[in-house]
């Protein structure tokens, strides 16, 4: 399980750090495809094939499933950590993420998201919701 938010910087390759308490969850190789909310998401191989089966699963007439299908699995690629810890994160990635230099490494249960810091800090400030709100929220997602 992935858990937790870190502070990361790119180099001027386009190298970072992966959090030492993620390197055995994600593996020796690892998805990383573009995420929702202009962020990256990083899946270890058996989460990435999950969601491909339930991608799968449905009609390839469904339109918005297949325009999802693309979507996810174009911009995907198969990434390996170096003997340092560190992955490669393909330009056209970095590009949709706006991810430059300062990267917040987050932990979200079954994947790892991968956010421009400025962005992240912007949009998922903490004190968005009130408490009330919250477990509204929880509520009508059956939580």
């Amino acid at each position: 399980m992935f858990i937790g938010e870190y502070q990361h910087t790119l180099d001027a390759k386009g190298r970072m750090f992966v959090p030492a308490k993620f390197r055995d969850d994600l593996g020796d190789v690892f998805i990383v495809t573009l995420g929702l909310d202009n962020c990256l998401f990083v899946f270890p191989v058996l989460e990435f094939d999950r969601l491909k089966a339930k991608l799968d699963a449905i009609s390839i007439t469904n339109k918005d499933a297949r325009r999802f299908a693309r979507f996810f699995f174009a911009r995907a690629c198969e990434c390996e950590m170096d003997k340092q810890g560190r992955i490669m994160l393909p330009a056209n990635l970095r590009e949709y993420a706006d991810l430059s230099k300062d990267v917040t490494v987050v932990g979200v249960s079954n994947r790892v998201e991968l956010w421009n810091t400025t962005a992240w800090e912007e949009t998922h400030s903490f004190d968005n919701f009130s408490p009330d709100e919250l477990s509204e929220k929880m509520e009508l997602l059956g939580l």
